[in-house]
């Protein structure tokens, strides 16, 4: 995979503790990466980090605490950096306005920065978010070249922390060769996902427990993917900055195929097919505003990149129930097995990276 350029490379991960971030920490050391993560400790119970392999080196600290981070980072010699810290919550950011843009903005900032100040620099994947674009609920995808903006706080912050990583690559990366490209990925399920307001989340956990999931927001249209999707993507990015080619030091769009979009009401209707324990009570919320209608162009990424999704939104239904099937009614947990299902599948589809 990705020319085992990996293997045994020296790879930090922020936010490897969350959802996204456990999964790819999970792939690395399948590669046999060097893997070094920096977060908080798992703020759930239970939490997808605690049931796999231990990354190699661990630092359980805040990214804002920056002399902490740039000692952890000038300690563990970087090759190559994922970027996923962050408070990902649009509800929360609500709640927690300066907080979201403290972590969103000046937590990537402190990364960059402390990766900038090395002698050798590795190269930085910063991941930001599809909902980081100037939302017009348009009913086609965004591109990367379409004004970011974002409504809420959460939106907002991940906007700045796309204009953070092009001023550190337009200030510094060509003069000392610092190589720093953005991802925008769509909607993300998968199994292990146990944040408060995500609707796949309240779909698996009511069904474990035996209650309802509320759904706030019947007609809200999302680009949802698997976990998987987007993680094969910022893999293949990396692998391509390792490789010193710097005409990918820019934005991508990582999402399912055209036309792939789907209410938050279809989405759940479609879940309820593969598992009937899954019960629905629809209580419009609009008290806080959320974006209605979003979906994702990549073909950016289709095009320059050759990257292709694997699974469609049906497939990542399916699979993200089967995750939580196997360990609300078996106590099993198949990361591994569905990380290998999806390699098989990428590979019959002829994805690049392989």
């Amino acid at each position: 995979m990705f020319k085992d350029i990996y293997k045994n490379r020296r790879v930090l991960i922020t936010g490897h503790t969350g959802f996204k971030g456990s999964w790819l920490t999970f792939w690395l050391k399948k590669m046999n990466a060097v893997v070094c993560g920096y977060a908080l400790e798992p703020n759930t119970n239970p939490n997808h980090y605690s049931f796999l392999t231990a990354p190699d080196f661990s630092y359980f600290a805040d990214i804002l605490d920056y002399s902490r981070l740039r000692a952890a980072v000038e300690e563990f010699q970087p090759e190559i950096v994922f970027h996923l810290a962050a408070q990902a919550l649009v509800r929360e950011s609500y709640l927690t306005p300066r907080e979201t843009f403290a972590v969103n903005v000046m937590g990537t900032a402190n990364l960059l920065e402390s990766c900038r100040v090395l002698d050798k620099k590795p190269v930085i994947v910063n991941i930001t978010s599809d909902k980081c674009y100037e939302n017009r609920e348009w009913v086609y995808g965004y591109r990367e070249n379409d004004p970011i903006g974002g409504h809420d706080p959460y939106s907002s912050s991940k906007a700045c922390a796309e204009l953070v990583s092009q001023s550190f690559y337009r200030s510094f990366g060509e003069k000392e060769i610092f190589f720093i490209a953005t991802c925008r990925a769509g909607n993300v399920i998968g199994g292990g996902d146990w944040a408060k307001d995500r609707i796949m989340t309240d779909l698996m956990t009511s069904a474990g427990n035996s209650s309802t999931a509320i759904i706030r927001n019947p007609l809200a249209v999302r680009p949802w993917q698997h976990v998987l999707e987007p993680l094969s993507g910022y893999l293949l990015l990396g692998m391509l900055l390792f490789e010193g080619k710097s005409e990918f030091c820019c934005p991508f769009n990582f999402g399912p195929s055209p036309n792939e979009g789907k209410t938050v009401r279809s989405l759940a209707d479609m879940a309820k097919q593969y598992w009937s324990d899954i019960k629905t009570e629809e209580k419009p919320n609009n008290i806080i505003y959320e974006t209605k209608t979003l979906y994702l162009n990549c073909d950016k990424a289709f095009s320059i990149l050759g990257w292709l999704p694997v699974w469609n939104t049906d497939k990542a239904i399916e699979k993200t129930i089967d995750w939580y099937r196997n360990f609300y009614r078996k106590n099993e947990v198949i990361t591994e097995r569905q990380l290998e299902e999806y390699l098989k599948d990428a590979d019959k589809k002829g994805a690049v990276w392989l």
